[in-house]
């Protein structure tokens, strides 16, 4: 007979390899309302491979919020835990960013330059991470510039 814990395990593994794909396309995406879907993509504490969950998210002020009540169960927390910066896919775009964890167990990074709207989500939500609950707080990530020397070999110049 099959544990509880295992049947939870298969079910989110079977609803991720079916939702993943179109979410990433853009299936679900928040666009006119805050809330909708992501895929946020995770690299393995253990093994450094690339794992994507999709994920129900919140847009507040170009940050996205992001929550579980399983906690630590879930294997992104703990990726997430280990490898703060990664990208998330929205609006079938793939989007870099720096998360922050939310958890009862360990202290946040400090977040001083949070929008006032999202200081107060916060605030709301850490009664919640007492219960078990982890939430996300996924930062935009720093963009990656082409110097002038790297354009100059790209069109087949060289710069001196």
């Amino acid at each position: 007979m099959a544990t509880r814990r295992g049947i939870e395990l298969e079910f989110f593994r079977f609803l991720n390899r079916w939702l993943e794909p179109q979410i990433r396309a853009g299936l679900g995406s928040p666009r006119l309302v805050p809330g909708g879907l992501i895929v946020l993509e995770t690299r393995g504490r253990k093994t450094g491979r690339l794992a994507r969950v999709p994920l129900v998210a919140t847009r507040i002020q170009g940050y996205v919020l992001v929550g579980t009540f399983r906690g630590a169960r879930s294997q992104w927390t703990r990726n997430l835990a280990a490898h703060p910066e990664t990208r998330f896919w929205m609006g079938g775009r793939p989007r870099s960013t720096v998360a922050t964890l939310l958890t009862a167990s360990r202290r946040p990074r400090p977040l001083p330059k949070l929008p006032a709207l999202l200081r107060l989500v916060v605030a709301f939500l850490v009664p919640y991470t007492r219960a078990g609950w982890t939430f996300a707080v996924l930062a935009p990530g720093a963009r990656r510039r082409r110097t002038n020397g790297a354009r100059a070999v790209r069109r087949g110049r060289r710069s001196r």
